[in-house]
C-alpha cells in the first residue's frame, strides 16, 4: 500500500499569532524577536518578507530593510500553548502525529481515508479547523512520504493545500534543485554544486560509488532523496522511542561580556532555567556542559561528569561555575549555554546529609511559589531578570509534552 503523509506547518506562526491576539498588527510588516538589539528575527509577518525581512536575521538588519517594521517580543509560552493546541487538533484525526518542530507535524493517514473522503478533503478539513479553532491558517502539503511532503507543501504558501500522487514523483524531481530538499544544507549544496549535481534528477542518476565515496555512508541517503525515496515512519508522542538525552538552555548576552562576576550571574539563571525543566520531569543527570560563544562566534563546549545525578539550581550552577573557572577567556563572551546530560527519571532518593536536604527543602519551597505565581515570581538575589526566556528561539526538539517543552 503507498503511504499517504500530511505535512501541516503553520503561516508566519509567531507572528500569525501575535496577529490574532492584536488585530492592529495585520497587514504591517512585523518581526518578531527576543530582547535587546542582538537578537535574530525568529518569525517575519508576509508583509514583512516583501521588504527582505526574513527569519534568523539581524534584528538590525531588518530594521534597514523595513524601519516601519513593528517589533514585536518573542513569547514562548502563548507560541507553545498554541502549538499544543493544534497537535490535539491533529490527534483527533489520527493518532499517527508526529511533531516536527514548533509549527510543523506529520501525519500518516493511510489509513484513514476512506472516513474522510480521500486525502485532499482530508486535508482541507484540517485546514478548516485550524482555523476556526485558533484564528491561523496553515500549508498542507500531501505526499507517499515525509521527505515530498514537506516538499510539496513549501510550493504553496500561505494558507496553500498541495497533493502529489506517486505516479507524478519523477516529473516533479527532474528539475527540482537539491537545495529544495529538507536535509540538504547550503554546505551540501555547494558540494554538490562541484561535483556538476544542481537538480534532484541528477542527484538520483549519479553513480552511487561516488556518492559514498564523497559523503561516505550519507551519499546513500542523498541518492535515495535524489529519487523521492524516503521510509522513516511517523512517530507518534508517546511511541516510547524518542530518548531525552539532555535539557539544556542558551543566552546571547545583551552586551558581550568579559568579567567573571557578570558570566556567572547568568550561568545562575540558566542553571535555574535547565532545573526548573529537569525538577518538573522528575529527573537528574550527572553530567553538566557549559557553552561559550565569543563575540567572533567561536564557540566551545566544556563538561563536567559528576558522581551522583544533580538537579537543584544551585548544584548545577556550582558545577557549571567550576567549568567555567577552569577555562581561560580570552575574549570578550557573547553567549553562554548550560546543558544537562546522562539523564536518570524517577529514581532520585533523598540526601542522608542534612545540608543536602535544607538545601533540596529550600529548592522545593522555590518551585512551589514559581508554580503559583509565575517563572521566576522568586529567585536568588545574583540573577538577572532582563535574561529570562534566552534569545527568544524554541529548538527544534521541542514537543507539545513531556521534558522537551522546554518553555
Amino acid at each position: 500500500m503507498n503511504r499517504v503523509i500530511l505535512h501541516v506547518d503553520m503561516d508566519a506562526f509567531f507572528a500569525s499569532v501575535e496577529e490574532v491576539d492584536n488585530p492592529s498588527l495585520r497587514g504591517k510588516p512585523v518581526a518578531v524577536a527576543g530582547p535587546g538589539q542582538r537578537t535574530i528575527i525568529t518569525t517575519a509577518s508576509y508583509a514583512a518578507r516583501e521588504f527582505g525581512v526574513r527569519t534568523g536575521m539581524a534584528l538590525g538588519q531588518g530594521l534597514k530593510l523595513c524601519p516601519a517594521l513593528v517589533i514585536v517580543r518573542c513569547d514562548h509560552r502563548k507560541y507553545s500553548h498554541v502549538s499544543a493546541m493544534i497537535i490535539d487538533i491533529l490527534e483527533s484525526f489520527t493518532p499517527l502525529v508526529e511533531p516536527y518542530s514548533v509549527d510543523e507535524a506529520f501525519l500518516d493517514v493511510t489509513t484513514d481515508l476512506n472516513r474522510f473522503g480521500g486525502a485532499e478533503t482530508l486535508g482541507g478539513r484540517i485546514k478548516e479547523r485550524i482555523r476556526e479553532e485558533t484564528g491561523l491558517t496553515c500549508s498542507v502539503g500531501i505526499g507517499p512520504n515525509k521527505l515530498l511532503a514537506k516538499l510539496v507543501g513549501g510550493r504553496r504558501k500561505p494558507d496553500g493545500l498541495s497533493v502529489l500522487a506517486p505516479g507524478d514523483v519523477r516529473d516533479l524531481m527532474e528539475s527540482m534543485p537539491v537545495g529544495k530538499l529538507c536535509g540538504i544544507g547550503p554546505e551540501t549544496e555547494r558540494r554538490l554544486g562541484s561535483m556538476g549535481i544542481s537538480t534532484c534528477g541528477q542527484l538520483g542518476r549519479f553513480p552511487l560509488q561516488i556518492l559514498v565515496r564523497e559523503f561516505g555512508v550519507l551519499g546513500h541517503t542523498l541518492s535515495r532523496m535524489g529519487r523521492g525515496e524516503e521510509d522513516s515512519p511517523v512517530v507518534p508522542l508517546g511511541a516510547g522511542n524518542e530518548k531525552v538525552k539532555s535539557i539544556g538552555h542558551s543566552a546571547t548576552l545583551p552586551r558581550d561580556v568579559t568579567d567573571l562576576v557578570t558570566a556567572r550571574r547568568v550561568l545562575l539563571t540558566l542553571s535555574e532555567m535547565v532545573g526548573r525543566r529537569a525538577r518538573r520531569h522528575d529527573c537528574a543527570g550527572n553530567r553538566v556542559t557549559l557553552t561559550v560563544r565569543y563575540r567572533d562566534f567561536t564557540t566551545f563546549s566544556r563538561q563536567m561528569t559528576l558522581a551522583h545525578p544533580i538537579r537543584t539550581t544551585s548544584r548545577i550552577y556550582r558545577s557549571a561555575s567550576a567549568i567555567l573557572d577552569s577555562v581561560s577567556i580570552v575574549r570578550p563572551i557573547r553567549l553562554l549555554g548550560i546543558s544537562l546530560s546522562h539523564l536518570r527519571f524517577g529514581c532520585l532518593q533523598g540526601s542522608l546529609f542534612p545540608a543536602d536536604r535544607e538545601e533540596d527543602s529550600l529548592q522545593g519551597a522555590l518551585d512551589l511559589i514559581n508554580d503559583r505565581y509565575g517563572e521566576f515570581s522568586a529567585m536568588y538575589a545574583d540573577q538577572l531578570p532582563d535574561l529570562r526566556g534566552s534569545n527568544g528561539i524554541i529548538p527544534p526538539s521541542w514537543r507539545p509534552r513531556g521534558v522537551r517543552r522546554s518553555v
